[in-house]
């Protein structure tokens, strides 16, 4: 987000809250929140699951 906000003239803190604020749900992903979707592709769950892109973006890529 530095060279974000040297672009802009703004600080890291704010260009990290402009693009969070581009996000549907209106707040960054949590690493805990990427890893639980990791488990559940690799659990026995989604064993029939087969070439999907899944997008842990909070609705800021809908393909």
């Amino acid at each position: 987000h530095r060279e974000s906000a040297a672009i802009t003239g703004t600080t890291p803190e704010k260009s990290f809250a402009a693009l969070a604020g581009q996000i549907p749900l209106g707040r960054t992903v949590s690493p805990g929140e990427v890893a639980e979707t990791v488990a559940f592709l690799l659990s026995p769950t989604a064993s029939y699951i087969t070439a999907q892109a899944v997008n842990v973006c909070g609705g800021l890529e809908m393909d």
